[in-house]
């Protein structure tokens, strides 16, 4: 009886410290949200939204956030008397380059800095990056492993002058995450000419969110799951005046060698069915595949646990180029 009595106590010790800890970590997320800004004022608790409700929450969108290992989002409705609501989203991911990845589907707008939280970082591979950006009465943040958006139903000075001050509030006892380890991979120019627009470069894991960028398929057909890392990143050309070609590079990294030659494998069979392919597992090619192909030509290449695609460039060279490039900046980074 004793020992039985002993199991209960333990158990329930466990679960009140569970509790406890809970309840502090709710209690700290709170703290730097204010429970009122202006003439707007919050719930005592948000609405909690996870995986199993997010589709609910928000109709169609919802794969696009799990694709992004999408931990659970905290709402917060402020509202007034006399002026439309601010709703507050705060997304909780499991590292910051799925926060990054977030903010990177859209870089439009003004960036924006807060005391101790700077629209820009020193170390960055490509110049720096906006962390927060703000238009059209919302407000979307970066903050280490956190997404934050801040939406005014209705734009005015006040409700601007609101957003921004919860975005401060909440930023304020936030780390500043590092990027992306794959941007650094990405060149931002390349020999002949072509230049990288880093304004409209994307950080992602799944098909969803690559279509958003640049539509491919509306299949998986590059094995996309939440252990790959992919970056698309376009390319701009001026070969004269009005003469403006722009591609898209793509680079893909996978867990293991094998997981890659798969997945280039199962690109190729969807994607180019009339082209011959031009490797195997066992004969790897030295240099890029290239194809002519309706918008352009597309090159691809397999390097280590990398896939690298070039999409719609004007010519060859300039397919082999943007490979090429990309390649050797991959190559340098993995010898440091």
């Amino acid at each position: 009886m004793r020992y039985i009595l002993k199991i209960v106590f333990f158990y329930l010790t466990i679960v009140m410290v569970f509790s406890t800890y809970e309840g502090a970590d709710a209690e700290m997320k709170l703290n730097y949200l204010p429970e009122s800004i202006g003439v707007w004022t919050r719930p005592e608790s948000p609405q909690i939204i996870n995986s199993s409700n997010i589709f609910k929450y928000m109709n169609g969108a919802g794969e696009l956030y799990l694709g992004y290992r999408f931990d659970h989002l905290e709402v917060f409705d402020y509202t007034s008397e006399n002026q439309e609501n601010i709703l507050v989203e705060l997304y909780f991911m499991e590292t910051s380059d799925d926060a990054f990845g977030l903010l990177s589907l859209d870089w439009g707008g003004e960036p924006v800095s807060f005391d101790g939280f700077p629209a820009k970082s020193p170390d960055q591979s490509l110049t720096s990056w906006p962390r927060a950006l703000y238009g059209g009465g919302l407000l979307r943040i970066w903050s280490d492993n956190l997404y934050i958006r801040i939406m005014a139903f209705n734009e005015t000075p006040a409700s601007r002058k609101a957003v921004l001050a919860l975005g401060k509030a909440i930023t304020a006892n936030q780390k500043t995450g590092p990027e992306p380890e794959l941007l650094k991979f990405i060149a931002p120019h390349v020999d002949s000419g072509w230049k990288l627009r880093r304004d409209r470069l994307g950080f992602f894991r799944s098909y969803v969110a690559l279509n958003t960028i640049y539509y491919i398929s509306h299949e998986n057909i590059l094995d996309f799951d939440l252990s790959t890392e992919a970056v698309i990143a376009p390319y701009e050309h001026i070969a004269g005046v009005g003469e403006l070609a722009r591609s898209q590079f793509l680079l893909v990294k996978y867990e293991n060698h094998a997981r890659a030659l798969k997945a280039l494998n199962h690109f190729h069979d969807a994607y180019l069915t009339d082209q011959k392919k031009d490797f195997t597992e066992n004969s790897p090619i030295k240099g890029p595949s290239l194809f002519k192909i309706e918008d352009g030509w597309l090159g691809y290449k397999l390097i280590d646990n990398y896939v690298a695609i070039v999409f719609k460039c004007p010519d060859r060279k300039s397919a082999r180029a943007i490979i090429d490039k990309n390649e050797a900046k991959i190559g340098g980074n993995h010898a440091r």
